[in-house]
């Protein structure tokens, strides 16, 4: 096999498929990307068998056809170390060869047969959800959801279809976020899908996509690539349960002043004490030491009786970050029990520091 190309092509293809790789054993071929011409184009995989990405471009110059594998962390070093011209990769001797005019490197190569399948998505069923507002949504949780839980579920998002809305759902115990799409749906179905899954569809997939699944995949795709990941196996909490089902006081905050009001005060400490009184907002830094930051904002809150409440001031900036609009709702009931934050069709519950 020989293709040719420029580096930008080449080097913005291997960047993207960085994230797929086995990266603790370079002996494994999870650790090399496939590079394979089809149909007159030129297919690129990278996968570490739970998640996986295939590029398929013709921007590539294919010179002789066939396949080749090649360690993909040592390939990137290789291209991005090269002039911003013209590159050829060709395998001779089960070795592939790197060029550039008076530059040559070698890489070994694992046989291209050996390289592990990809999920199909002939005979797969399909999600029929709006692409765009999918995506969106999934970035507003995704702060939300835990890393490295033995709880394997927490460390995914729920994906929860519903007859006439999609609810979509992110925990690490500490706060809950929950997108919800408005939108008729032929079949009810729930699926985990894991962080890391998560992150990269956002970065990948910016248009329309077409979405399948199967007991232990979900494939996304559109004309130029195909990602899929393995499904989180187990039961996502009853998240509805932890909603509460009654408010005492709800106000309105501004976005703006909110985030002012709280960076002030993270420079000292990232746990707030926040203090609402009828016509302003008093926050305080919450530490162990001598050290102390305290700022005011005046609002009026309608509120009748002081009411303070203690919480992780990163799971409210967390949240604020992810709204447009330039105020949002508090929902509050007792200082040791959760409160909501509020926008439309996202909210986030989150429980207090209680002392």
């Amino acid at each position: 096999m020989k293709i040719r190309a420029n580096k930008q092509i080449i080097e913005s293809i291997l960047i993207n498929l960085q994230p797929f790789l086995e990266k603790k054993d370079a002996s494994q071929i999870t650790s090399h990307i496939l590079f394979k011409t089809q149909d007159n184009k030129c297919v690129v995989k990278a996968t570490d068998s739970e998640i996986g990405l295939k590029i398929v471009t013709d921007n590539i110059s294919i010179e002789a056809e066939g396949a080749f594998t090649a360690n993909g962390k040592k390939l990137l070093d290789i291209i991005r170390i090269l002039k911003d011209d013209e590159i050829i990769l060709e395998l001779l001797d089960d070795t592939l060869i790197i060029k550039q005019k008076y530059s040559k490197f070698k890489l070994p190569t694992f046989d291209p047969n050996t390289y592990p399948d990809f999920p199909v998505i002939e005979d797969k069923p399909q999600i029929s959800l709006d692409s765009l507002s999918l995506i969106q949504n999934l970035k507003k949780i995704s702060p939300a959801i835990d890393t490295n839980n033995p709880k394997f579920e927490l460390n995914g998002a729920l994906i929860n279809i519903k007859n006439n809305s999609t609810d979509l759902v992110g925990t690490d115990t500490r706060r809950l976020a929950i997108a919800s799409i408005v939108g008729d749906n032929e079949k009810a179905l729930s699926l985990i899908v894991p962080k890391k899954a998560i992150l990269e569809i956002q970065k990948l997939f910016l248009d329309q996509i077409d979405i399948y699944y199967d007991e232990t995949n979900l494939i996304i795709s559109n004309e130029n690539y195909f990602f899929y990941t393995r499904l989180i196996n187990g039961k996502f909490p009853d998240y509805q349960r932890i909603i509460p089902s009654s408010i005492k006081q709800q106000i309105t905050l501004p976005k703006k002043e909110m985030i002012d009001a709280i960076k002030m005060i993270t420079t000292i400490s990232q746990e707030i004490k926040m203090t609402l009184l009828s016509d302003s907002i008093i926050f305080n830094s919450l530490s162990a030491d001598n050290v102390e930051a305290k700022t005011e904002l005046e609002i009026s809150t309608g509120l009748q009786d002081k009411f303070e409440i203690s919480f992780n001031s990163k799971y409210l900036l967390d949240f604020i970050s992810q709204i447009n609009k330039s105020e949002f709702t508090i929902q509050l009931n007792e200082p040791s029990l959760p409160f909501i934050v509020k926008d439309d069709n996202f909210i986030t519950i989150i429980m207090p520091i209680v002392a």
